[in-house]
């Protein structure tokens, strides 16, 4: 299916935009959350939010990097003209105006770095909704004024070092969280693109060649041999197959005559189709697919995030501790610098430096791991409820198996002739064509080493197969409908009727044997759902095939069930069906017509054989097409999780001792936690968190 043309129906393309800008605004406003709603407000004079969809996303993931490399830039001669530094690193450093130096860069760090933070600070309490920003523009403050006060005549030791690391590593954090948001909203577009630019307008007896926007109901238009169908509507004359797979799931070619219905956006046959317009733009079947597939991503759950939930309550324990501390001091008789520094202390102990990367360090590396070994995540929550899944449904067609008809069986009817030879003078005829039949047997010549003979007198016989000369002599192959017609006497057939396609060959007038074929299940198919039944996961197959493929498929995998001639919105509803029940539900599939049920699922899984826009539907692609790395994605899915915690409890847990020691309780025993050594056991926590995320490298299955 070709995804590149540049211009596409405007009712369609028009809507797709407003629906695209949408859930690119829901995922912004999910993933982003304060900061990103802060930079909404910069003074750049960005326009409003929605007006440029992901290109708008991009602005900010480049504005984020920007402000990251520039501050980590200055933050290295801050850094390095620390005397808490120094004295750790053991040297000394005497730079004329050094502590100046470092106020005014610090100061820069401060107001451009910390921008986004600051500003997402204002947004949070403004709602009275204390959050991530909260904490972290509250730290960088308190840090930040009490250095500038040290500077300019306060007693004590300044924390520029601990600021500028922290915007540093606040800003990496988020910056990496932005980017695996990036082409969310690419589903929209691809469903779209699935359209012709033109159409062949029948005017007068003779067609032209019009704009796709132009067609109107009731409009007679030529469908070629090869070209996508531009509009929903009747076939008034021909005959052809048509490729539905992507629309409608259906693996082979669907025949069309006269007063048949055909999808815009299917691909066109060998045949040539007169077809009058019933339905354009919004009416249309394929955007009423896109409608689906936006309703399915309006209303997915959204799940909160444990780091903002962590947040929310390490913001609320460290401004009630850093200010209950200082007031303390305060009222026990305590100088103005003794309390600040406790308060101080208290503030710089609980910055989020290990919670902000707790989680994207480990997304970043599951990530990256990950698509070395087949999966793509595209969704981290998604990814990381892998965990959780209790039911799967499979999308048949390229999924369980090859997606393209294979030959089965050759099957001669006299000795007199091998199958060898009947596929050589059958590959003859075929060479002159493009179906799908025709190229599976021209695969099977060319698998075998059979150099195909050439052919004169080609002949398409519409619905029936084709015919020609080969070497001199008549060959035919066709379907049962020719042999049927014209009552040729053939032995019965051991082909499974309604699984299997079987074309006859006849030479010279004879019947010599048949070749059937169907669509092959995947070798790995079986080991993956056996795998799935081990762990206690259901499995069910839905497809838009017949009856008797849909059983076969299920019967031969063993599978917990099957439901059979789908249409996209029956899938979707079976989703929210087993959803209803309890049920958390990952969804397998390939095409446009498993896109709604792939964005409703709890966790969307597209095969990479399949089309574009089942991957952007998805939340987790398998490269590899293979449904065994389900089994792998679900176990890497667990360890993920595990890490996430793991990094969680440890960013948040070591406040539980180091919070106290930091407000002095324990100061008439002649203990007490430092600003340095405050500052050093949250630099510990931030190395501790990304070793065990490096762990995760070796989890993988």
């Amino acid at each position: 299916m070709d995804h590149n043309h540049q211009h596409h129906g405007h009712n369609i393309k028009q809507q797709a935009r407003q629906q695209k800008d949408q859930v690119t605004e829901r995922l912004e406003e999910k993933t982003l959350h304060g900061h990103e709603q802060a930079m909404h407000q910069d003074t750049s004079g960005h326009p409003p939010h929605g007006a440029h969809g992901h290109d708008h996303h991009r602005m900010m993931i480049e504005d984020f990097k920007k402000r990251f490399w520039i501050s980590l830039a200055l933050s290295v001669p801050v850094i390095i003209l620390s005397p808490m530094v120094q004295h750790i690193l053991g040297f000394t450093l005497n730079v004329p105006f050094g502590m100046y130096i470092a106020f005014v860069l610090s100061s820069i760090i401060y107001f451009y770095g910390g921008w986004p933070f600051l500003t997402g600070l204002a947004e949070e309490v403004k709602k009275g909704v204390p959050g991530m920003m909260t904490l972290i523009g509250v730290a960088i403050t308190v840090a930040y004024l009490y250095s500038t006060a040290i500077v300019f005549g306060l007693k004590g030791m300044d924390f520029f070092w601990e600021l500028a690391t922290l915007i540093v590593i606040m800003l990496l954090g988020h910056w990496i969280e932005m980017r695996s948001v990036l082409g969310a909203s690419k589903a929209l577009e691809l469903l779209v693109s699935m359209m012709p630019a033109e159409a062949m307008l029948i005017r007068d007896g003779e067609p032209i060649k019009v704009r796709i926007e132009d067609l109107q109901k009731g409009d007679l238009i030529l469908v070629k041999p090869g070209e996508k169908v531009p509009a929903d509507g009747k076939v008034e004359d021909g005959e052809s197959y048509l490729n539905e797979s992507m629309l409608t799931g259906e693996s082979k070619p669907v025949k069309k005559n006269k007063d048949d219905k055909v999808i815009g956006g299917s691909i066109n046959g060998n045949g040539a189709l007169r077809v009058r317009v019933e339905y354009t733009g919004k009416e249309s079947y394929l955007n009423k697919v896109i409608k689906l597939v936006q309703e399915a991503q309006k209303t997915k759950s959204e799940t909160q995030r444990l780091a903002d939930r962590a947040a929310k309550w390490l913001t609320y324990i460290a401004l009630f501790a850093g200010f209950g501390t200082f007031a303390i001091w305060l009222i026990l008789g305590q100088d103005l610098a003794f309390a600040l520094e406790r308060m101080v202390t208290v503030m710089v102990i609980s910055c989020p430096h290990a919670l902000g990367l707790a989680v994207p360090l480990v997304v970043a590396i599951s990530t990256a791991v990950s698509a070395n070994n087949g999966l793509l995540i595209r969704n981290r929550t998604a990814f990381e409820n892998s965990r959780l899944i209790t039911t799967i449904i499979f999308d048949k067609t390229g999924t369980l198996t090859q997606g393209s008809h294979e030959i089965a069986s050759v099957v001669t009817f006299d000795n007199a002739i091998t199958e060898r030879e009947m596929l050589r003078l059958a590959s003859g005829v075929e060479q002159n064509s493009e179906h799908f039949i025709s190229q599976s047997i021209l695969r099977r010549a060319k698998e075998q080493s059979i150099t195909v003979p050439p052919s004169t007198s080609f002949n398409y016989l519409p619905g029936k197969g084709l015919e020609g000369l080969v070497e001199g002599r008549d060959v035919k192959v066709v379907g049962p409908n020719y042999i049927k017609e014209y009552n040729i006497a053939v032995p019965a057939s051991q082909a499974e009727e309604g699984v299997e396609t079987v074309v006859y060959t006849i030479v010279d007038g004879t019947p010599v044997g048949y070749i059937a074929m169907r669509d092959q299940i995947r070798p790995e198919s079986a080991e993956a759902i056996r795998v799935l039944k081990e762990n206690g996961i259901k499995n069910l197959l839905l497809t838009g095939d017949n009856e008797r493929v849909a059983k076969s498929v299920s019967d031969k995998l063993q599978m917990d069930g099957y439901l059979a001639n789908v249409l996209p919105h029956q899938k979707q509803e079976k989703v929210r069906e087993l959803q209803a029940k309890g049920e958390f539900v990952a969804m397998t599939g390939d095409g446009v017509n498993d896109a709604p049920a792939l964005a409703q699922a709890d966790v969307g899984i597209a095969v990479g054989s399949g089309t574009d826009v089942a991957a952007e539907t998805a939340d987790i692609i398998l490269v590899n097409s293979n449904p065994a790395d389900i089994a792998s994605l679900i176990l890497f899915g667990k360890a993920t999780y595990r890490k996430m915690i793991q990094n969680l409890i440890w960013a948040t847990g070591y406040n539980v001792i180091a919070l106290p020691l930091a407000a002095g309780v324990l100061y008439n025993q002649g203990i007490m936690v430092s600003p340095a050594v405050g500052a050093a056991l949250m630099s510990l926590s931030t190395v501790i968190v990304a070793i065990n995320a490096q762990l995760l490298r070796r989890q993988i299955k």
